[in-house]
C-alpha cells in the first residue's frame, strides 16, 4: 500500500519521529475516527514489553477512543506482526489501513 492521503503521511512522520526520539525497534501513529492522533515507540522493559502498535492503542483507548482510520508502523520488520494487526481489529472492530514504513 502507498501513503496517498496526506493524512496518512503525516502518520508516517509522527511515526518515524517517535521511533527515532525513544531510541526504540519500532515507532506507530494511529489516528482515529474523531481525527485525533496518538504516536508511540515499542516498550522493552524487563516487567512490560509493548508493541508500539500496542502502545499507541492503549492510549487511545485511555483518551476514549471508539475507533480508528489509519495506523503505520515505523519498523525494519517486513510484515506486520499478526499481535498487531490482531489488536488493530479488535480494537477498531474492522479493517483499518495499515501501512509499513522503514
Amino acid at each position: 500500500m502507498s501513503l496517498d492521503n496526506p493524512e496518512d503521511r503525516k502518520l508516517a512522520v509522527l511515526a518515524r519521529a517517535t521511533r527515532a526520539r525513544a531510541r526504540a525497534a519500532e515507532g506507530a501513529a494511529i489516528r482515529d475516527t474523531d481525527g485525533r492522533t496518538y504516536a508511540a515507540a515499542s516498550v522493552n522493559l524487563p516487567s512490560l514489553k509493548l508493541t508500539a502498535i500496542e502502545a499507541a492503542i492503549a492510549m487511545a483507548v485511555a483518551s476514549g477512543c471508539q475507533g480508528l482510520e489509519a495506523a503505520v508502523i515505523h519498523t525494519n520488520e517486513t510484515e506486520p506482526r499478526d499481535g498487531d494487526l490482531d489488536v488493530l481489529g479488535e480494537f477498531a472492530r474492522a479493517e483499518v489501513p495499515t501501512y509499513l514504513v522503514s
